[in-house]
């Protein structure tokens, strides 16, 4: 087992190569001199109309005299469609340059003015990166300061498009301070990490900010002809972002021009990435915490009636008396106590849901352990792709938990018998993965089908199922061969041969599974609307401490709300509990996905095309299949025990 765990580390580190990994927002400073270059790289350029990411080069763009070439990635910044590579625009430390010529495009063919034109339509913007800070473009509106990741292709305006070809570039730079930086860090290694020695002599400087506002400059082409990239252009430029002069024509060139000036700033290191985390709204996310709160607060004064009141009275009271009146007692039974003979009788499909259970922890198991790490800091947005491959890295590790979980639990409905359990394993192994797999396949062709970075490269789907078959699989089998080796949970009454009839109920009892789900959703559906935003509309989303506060408080409720269902279907004698206490607090999933297909509605209404949508709704569905497996569990688990508890409580002949 030794050498297993060692290639587990290894495929870890491989997943985290070529990136800093799991570092907070803050270290790794990068001591620059004056005159040392700077180079800023760009993204994939995104839009929120289309949810397709295109690479940077698609558009007729300057590119690099070295080449276009990739820069260092992992595997989370593929799954996101990142594609970050060099750019032609180069800077010197704390030197100011004006009016710097880029390049002169080849005249514009039909196929690149159109795409052009589209891509200004659909409202796509270009990411650049500088010192791994997104550049970041202000505007004032109604007084109000807006801040954007970015800024847009182009701009139209009175029938004509109009590109900007100027950018203005503003680089906030602070003192390198390197005596503080094991203090800043507040790390004991630090002084290791970071040479402690200063040389006065020789003043460096950090880049704390990256800003970026884009022109419209009507150049002369005729003017540059003679001209190479990074030559002096001929006149005086002019930038203003609320005048646009220069409109895109067939058959015509784009000339591209930038400057860029640095000034010094009282920003820290650890502080340079709070112009993009400001925390808005953050009245919202109490009030969030605050309603959920409130939920519980009601659902567990009932959980607590139905102990105290209820199963705690008839219990002592049935204690009490002696074993002829108990005798007596047994043929008056009415409500819970009824269904003993049947409450641990297994249901239908009970390897179906063993598998579900098992993915179900491995799925909550992944988020609780991914958002407490992020809420310390340990995957920040400096780090891109980290989030990504942290999660799929637990969610890996986490196969044993699973495969434990399922084999148990089928060796616990069969009363210790071990027949079927590689099955279970085997299945519990596969379902989810399978499903997603599916789901990401489909969307993947889609997405290669309109060229998008979005679309995961042939070489990655390798990958993936390299770590999916060799890592994943083997880990849930390891863990279902833990189950089968665990002593199965013994049940404290015994099953009747003969089912009871259940009795004709007042009102279907699907209806009442289906409306439990509205509890959890009302806990979660405020900080829905700002994890969504930070999906679909291109916003930073760092409030994982708040993040993890209203996942503590879904788990419970979803509890509650199971328990308590749970304990209404055995008052009318109905003894099928397994798969509602199940869906009762999984079936929040739907109300989630309800929630989607309105954001898309209302929120996302400029989504532009079938194919948008179409992908929109398929990461939606794979989502909330994870929610449903993940709530459905703690529901589950929940009941089992409360069930087990109820009837180990009581001795019933």
């Amino acid at each position: 087992m030794g050498n297993f765990w060692i290639w587990v580390l290894f495929v870890f580190f491989f997943l985290q190569s070529s990136s800093f990994g799991f570092y907070l927002p803050g270290s790794y400073p990068h001591k620059h001199v004056v005159g040392d270059p700077l180079s800023v790289k760009v993204n994939s350029i995104t839009s929120i109309d289309t949810e397709m990411p295109f690479s940077y080069y698609s558009l007729p763009f300057c590119k690099p005299q070295e080449g276009v070439k990739d820069s260092a990635e992992n595997l989370g910044e593929l799954l996101m469609g990142d594609r970050i590579e060099n750019s032609p625009y180069r800077f010197k430390m704390f030197t100011n340059e004006t009016d710097i010529f880029l390049c002169k495009t080849d005249p514009l063919s039909k196929d690149n003015f159109e795409l052009l034109k589209r891509r200004i339509d659909e409202m796509y913007q270009v990411n650049l990166i500088l010192d791994n800070l997104p550049a970041i473009r202000y505007t004032k509106k109604d007084g109000f300061l807006l801040r954007w990741t970015g800024f847009p292709v182009g701009v139209k305006y009175q029938d004509a498009y109009y590109v900007f070809n100027h950018l203005k570039f503003k680089v906030l730079v602070h003192k390198y301070e390197e005596a503080n930086v094991a203090r800043v860090m507040g790390t004991g290694d630090a002084a290791d990490v970071f040479p402690t020695k200063v040389n006065d002599d020789v003043p460096g400087y950090m880049v704390v900010g990256f800003e970026v506002v884009p022109c419209s400059v009507k150049h002369n082409a005729d003017a540059v002809k003679k001209s190479t990239m990074y030559d002096k252009y001929p006149n005086p430029i002019k930038c203003d972002s609320n005048v646009v002069s220069m409109p895109i024509q067939e058959g015509q060139p784009i000339v591209f021009t930038y400057e860029v000036n640095f000034d010094s700033s009282d920003i820290k290191w650890p502080s340079r990435w709070d112009a993009y985390l400001k925390m808005e709204g953050s009245k919202v996310h109490w009030f969030s915490i605050l309603n959920s709160l409130m939920v519980i607060t009601f659902l567990a004064g009932i959980v607590l009636v139905i102990f105290l009141r209820t199963v705690r009275r008839d219990l002592t009271r049935y204690e009490e008396l002696d074993k002829e009146a108990q005798a007596q007692m047994n043929e008056e039974l009415s409500g819970w106590k009824l269904v003993v003979g049947d409450v641990f009788r297994a249901p239908n499909n009970a390897g179906l849901l063993c598998i579900m259970v098992g993915n179900g922890v491995q799925i909550l198991g992944m988020a609780v352990v991914t958002i407490f790490f992020a809420a310390l800091g340990f995957m920040s947005p400096a780090s891109r792709g980290t989030l990504i491959t942290g999660m799929l890295f637990i969610y890996m590790i986490l196969g044993v938990a699973a495969g434990y979980v399922a084999v148990r639990l089928w060796r616990t409905i069969g009363c210790g018998d071990l027949k079927g359990w590689i099955s279970v394993a085997w299945k519990a192994a596969c379902f989810f993965p399978g499903i997603a797999f599916l789901i990401l396949t489909t969307l993947n062709f889609l997405l290669w089908g309109s060229h998008s970075t979005g679309a995961i490269p042939f070489s990655l789907f390798v990958i993936l199922l390299l770590l999916w078959f060799c890592i994943s699989v083997p880990l849930t089998l390891f863990g279902g061969y833990l189950g089968a080796k665990a002593p199965h949970i013994e049940y404290p009454v015994r099953t009747n041969q003969i089912p009871r009839e259940i009795p004709a109920q007042k009102y279907p009892s699907w209806l009442l599974v289906l409306g439990a789900g509205t509890l959890p959703f009302g806990t979660l559906f405020i900080e829905l609307f700002f994890i969504m935003s930070s999906i679909w509309m291109g916003r930073v989303y760092y409030v994982f401490g708040f993040l993890l506060i209203v996942l503590v408080l879904l788990v419970v409720v979803c509890a509650e709300v199971s328990l308590v269902l749970t304990y209404m279907h055995l008052c009318v004698e109905d003894w099928k509990w397994w798969w509602k206490s199940f869906f009762a607090s999984g079936s929040v999933a739907i109300y989630i996905f309800l929630y989607s297909i309105n954001y898309l509605v209302f929120d996302l209404r400029n989504l532009s095309g079938p194919v948008s949508a179409t992908l929109y709704l398929g990461y939606s569905l794979f989502m909330v299949l994870a929610i449903m497996l993940a709530t459905g569990t703690v529901g589950f688990l929940s009941s089992f025990w409360f069930v087990h508890y109820l009837f180990s409580s009581v001795k019933l002949d």
